[in-house]
């Protein structure tokens, strides 16, 4: 079972620090915050289990975070933290919708009697039942994380292309996930117990992707030693993911145009017509209709292939969904790497939303990569981040 969240908001360092000790000692993960504002950030960022936030603070105080907070999100308990001479606050804090509060000095044993209160609670539990259900209404597309207007539209998308037998295109940037994409259409689809066979076109030349997707008699070309079946035919009866489409020969478009047409093709070198029945997705990053323009990608394979055209935002476009993804990043990565990291430092998370991320997803990972490697602390840090982010 997942570690539950604390967040922690107090403008006084010892005893925000103390707390969140404390709790980490008792097993929780925790993220802090030092003001109102910079916890309603967090908040939005973290969706924690629990919070605890004290009433006098700087700029937004504990009475209006509260009060913002219960607004948005009305299942998260939140216990509040006063001086003596702040019980008023206290019962106002409780009429708008504070789970409890406690008096300073903190106790601790209080303070973990009520967490555990709050945490087993009717409201947290409705809170649970409201996240099992968005996470049981992406079913089967849950390697898709995100939950920006954008990526809910694609969800959307592909709950109603993946149980046919459609071809698909997908386009977008290097690093979006196409990849990902295809396999959630394929693993929701009525292949989804057959092979699931995926090329990457533009790593290889002509020759060899010709006869890696086609196979190849003996003796065929140099080298040719054993007869070898092709991509295509370990696909037949499942999906066949054709990566960097773009990049294919006019040789292996018209190869390509027969099979999507008929379903059928010879090896190199073979006389034997072969028939698979394979459902074909392709993704690239490139133009396809400016290549068709200017003569390196045929028209007629063009339409064949896009029948269902699905566009992948880029992560710039979306920085609503990067807490997340860092965050399965992060836990992914620490575990790999066998370090005891539980979070980002706040000014990671300023630059992760502010920077535009050219290389999108993939280069979110490899900096989190970096990061956990070159890590000394159980935080995240700008300065373990790579050079591109640390100027920002």
């Amino acid at each position: 079972m997942a570690k539950k969240m604390i967040l922690v908001i107090d403008d006084e360092e010892n005893i925000r620090s103390g707390i969140m000790f404390a709790l980490q000692e008792e097993g929780y993960t925790t993220q802090s915050a030092d003001n109102g504002e910079q916890g309603l950030e967090k908040l939005n960022l973290f969706l924690p289990d629990l919070v605890i936030c004290d009433v006098k603070m700087p700029g937004i105080n504990g009475i209006e975070f509260l009060a913002q907070a219960k607004k948005k999100h009305p299942h998260i308990p939140i216990i509040m933290l006063t001086a003596h001479a702040g019980l008023d606050d206290a019962i106002n804090a409780m009429k708008i919708g504070a789970y409890d509060f406690l008096t300073k000095p903190v106790h601790l044993e209080k303070l973990f009697l009520l967490i555990q209160r709050a945490l087993s609670s009717t409201k947290t539990q409705k809170h649970t039942e409201e996240l099992e259900q968005r996470i049981d209404e992406r079913k089967g597309f849950k390697d898709i994380l995100g939950n920006s207007p954008q990526i809910n539209k694609m969800i959307d998308i592909l709950k109603q292309v993946s149980p046919t037998d459609a071809t698909v295109l997908l386009l977008g940037e290097s690093g979006v996930g196409k990849e990902v994409f295809a396999t959630a259409i394929h693993e929701n689809s009525e292949r989804a117990k057959s092979a699931f066979i995926k090329v990457h076109c533009g790593a290889l030349p002509e020759t060899l992707l010709e006869s890696e997707l086609f196979g190849h008699e003996k003796g065929a070309f140099t080298g040719a030693t054993t007869k070898r079946q092709g991509r295509f035919e370990r696909a037949d009866g499942g999906t066949i993911f054709l990566d960097e489409i773009g990049d294919i020969s006019p040789l292996v478009q018209i190869k390509l145009l027969r099979v999507l047409q008929e379903r059928e093709f010879e090896r190199v070198g073979g006389e034997e017509t072969i028939s698979v029945d394979i459902r074909i997705i392709t993704a690239t990053n490139k133009n396809l209709e400016e290549a068709v323009k200017n003569g390196t990608f045929r028209e007629d394979l063009y339409y064949r292939l896009n029948v269902v055209e699905i566009t992948i935002p880029p992560l710039r476009e979306r920085p609503e969904d990067i807490p997340e993804l860092a965050t399965k990043f992060l836990n992914d990565i620490a575990k790999k790497y066998n370090k005891n990291i539980s979070g980002f430092d706040t000014e990671v998370l300023k630059v992760f939303l502010k920077y535009q991320w050219p290389g999108n997803i993939r280069e979110l990972q490899n900096a989190i990569e970096t990061a956990v490697v070159l890590s000394t602390t159980e935080i995240i840090t700008k300065e373990s981040l790579p050079q591109q982010l640390n100027n920002i």
